[in-house]
Order: structure tokens, then sequence, then C-alpha cells
């Protein structure tokens, strides 16, 4: 299968180009603009792989993703890229409305007009896989049921709302043209590789340094955890079998507070690097809440786990501990980073 995977350079994208590489005999082609979160070292490993090309390219222009369909000719598009951080979102929503949606216009439009020219069995055959969040439908209470693939989409902030207006249209292109679309929603994920403006690679960078540990709020909000290479395992699956119109909720059943993900860090790095200062969890500080902060995410897989033949092979234990020492090990990476385009500074403070 010829693969077209739109932000191949970022944390998920990357992970199941790395997958698909690894595990499986489908070409990829990466189409990544390289915005500040995106990095070519998390597919190094790959880079040289004859199955592998790297496309530099804004999904926006839709002019360019035609030229990219008509030359590649893929099987199936994996669309992943995606601005991303809520905390972003919140201090200037324009780009995530201008990737999210127009981008992910553009490139159902160009996939719609590719697809026409295809014969019969290659339109059966083909699929446009969009990767969503679970953020589109809003926030549980307490008691509240875990989302499901039929839960009514309530997003809260602007990075939700640019993502449920992207799975809107490519269920409308499924719908009204016909172009074999199916989306898939996640939970929050985790593990290596991750660019450290997000709440585990912050808060293990910041450990590690002896920084102070921002918690919003209380540290009572719930989010559901799922280790990244977990999610790749999946995706790969549901471009291969997944059905067009169906929708796949994929988890891993590993809820926690943000506080018990934070100590749960300081734990692991105790023990795998300890501190002559003392436990990490002293350095802890409880900070202003993120505006319209959601409270609680939790997904029930069991859909996906019976349609893709999945499951996460993670726990959030075995998962923390493994992103842990890759982030000791890795210290490079992140200090570039840390150096030149992010220095751990609040994002998403705007009134």
């Amino acid at each position: 299968m010829r693969i077209l995977l739109t932000g191949g350079c970022g944390f998920i994208g990357s992970a199941v180009v790395r997958h698909l590489i690894r595990n499986t005999e489908h070409s990829v082609l990466n189409v990544d603009c390289m915005t500040y979160a995106a990095s070519e070292d998390t597919v190094s490993e790959v880079a040289d792989d004859p199955r592998y090309s790297h496309a530099r390219a804004n999904i926006v222009n839709g002019v360019e993703m035609q030229r990219l369909f008509d030359e590649y000719r893929p099987d199936a598009v994996m669309h992943l890229a995606a601005e991303s951080h809520v905390d972003r979102s919140i201090d200037g929503p324009g780009v995530f409305i201008q990737t999210n949606v127009v981008g992910t216009y553009s490139l159902l439009e160009a996939a719609r007009k590719y697809w026409n020219t295809l014969g019969d069995a290659e339109k059966k055959a083909f699929r446009f896989h969009h990767i969503s969040t679970d953020e589109v439908f809003g926030h549980l209470e307490p008691n509240d049921p875990p989302f499901t693939e039929t839960t009514p989409y309530d997003p809260r902030s602007p990075y939700s709302a640019s993502k449920a207006s992207s799975d809107h249209l490519v269920r409308a292109w499924f719908h009204t043209y016909g172009l074999p679309t199916f989306v898939t929603n996640t939970t929050n994920n985790y593990g290596i590789w991750h660019f450290p403006e997000k709440l585990i690679p912050l808060v293990t960078i910041n450990a590690i340094e002896g920084r102070e540990l921002p918690v919003y709020g209380k540290g009572e909000n719930v989010r559901d955890w799922l280790f990244v290479e977990d999610h790749a395992e999946a995706l790969v699956k549901a471009v291969e079998i997944g059905k067009p119109g169906e929708t796949y909720a994929i988890g891993a059943r590993q809820p926690r507070t943000n506080l018990e993900v934070v100590k749960k860090i300081c734990a692991v790095l105790d023990e795998l690097q300890p501190d002559p200062a003392g436990p990490r969890e002293r350095l802890i500080r409880f900070v202003t809440d993120r505006p319209g902060h959601d409270f609680r995410y939790e997904i029930d897989p069991s859909h996906a786990e019976k349609e893709l033949d999945w499951k996460a092979k993670h726990d959030f234990e075995s998962g923390i501990r493994k992103t842990v020492q890759w982030y000791l090990d890795n210290r490079a990476w992140w200090e570039g980073i840390r150096s030149k385009r992010y220095t751990g500074q609040r994002l998403g403070a705007s009134k």
C-alpha cells in the first residue's frame, strides 16, 4: 500500500511512520511543512529506507496537495497534520483554523479529485483516514460514562472546535461525494519524541533539571492516557481494514488525574536518577487554571478493540517508565529545543 501521510515529523505522525517502515511493507510519503513542533530527528532511523520519502509542503496549499496526489498516486491517506496544543489555541486560534479546518478541506478536495480519476477497484480500495481527538466530545463529569463513537460533539476550546470542524468535513465528503473516509478519535498520547510543551514531557524535563513543576488548578482534571506506539499500531490497523463512514474511538483505559501523573513521573525519576536535593514532589507548584479547562476525558475503546483486533500493550506504569527513561537518554534533542524553540514558559494564559 502507498500511503500519503500528513504530519509525519510530529509526535504521533512520526510514531506511525516508524511503525509503518519497521513493521509493514507499506510505502510512505510524509507530507510535513515542518512547523515549530516538527523534527526530522523523529524519523531519522527510517529516513534512508527506499519506502520512505518526505515532501516539505503545507496542507493548506491545495495546488501543492493536488500535485503530490497526482505524482505519488497513493492507495490511502493518513491525515495527522494539525495544530494540537490547547494552550497555544487560546493564545492564537487563527493558525488552528487555517491548518485544522482549511488544511483538512484542501486535503479532502485534492483526495477527491484524485480519487475520481481511479478505476472502480482502486476507488473501492482507497481510504482517507482522519486522525482526531476525544476533545471534540467536550468534557465529562465525575460519574459520566466514557466517550464512545456516538457521543455528541461539544468542543470547548479553539483547538477542539477546529478538530470537530475537520471531523465534520471528513464525514460530509463521505456522505456527499462518496469519498471513502473514516475517523479515529483518541485520548491523550504520551511517549518518546514528544515536543516539550505538553504535560508529560514538560514535567519530565523540568523535573530532570530541578525546575518547578506547574500543575493547573488543584491537579484534579482527569485524562485518559495512551502510549503513542500503541496508538500508531492501532492507526495502521485502521487504515488497513477500517470501513468507510466508520468512527473508531481508540484508547487504553488508563485514566489518571494530572496530579497523579506528575507524582508518578517524580517517583520514576527519583528511582532512575535520584536528586541529591530530595524527592522531586517538592517541586510541584499549583498554578492558575487554564481558561475553560475541561474536567475529564475518557474513552471506551470496546468498538475499536473488536473491529480492529487491537488492544493497547502498555499500561500507564510501563509506558511512563519507558518515556522517562527516553528523556533521560536523549537530552541532546530536548536541550536543543529548550535553547532555540521553547524554553518551557507558560502558554494559554490569555484572557
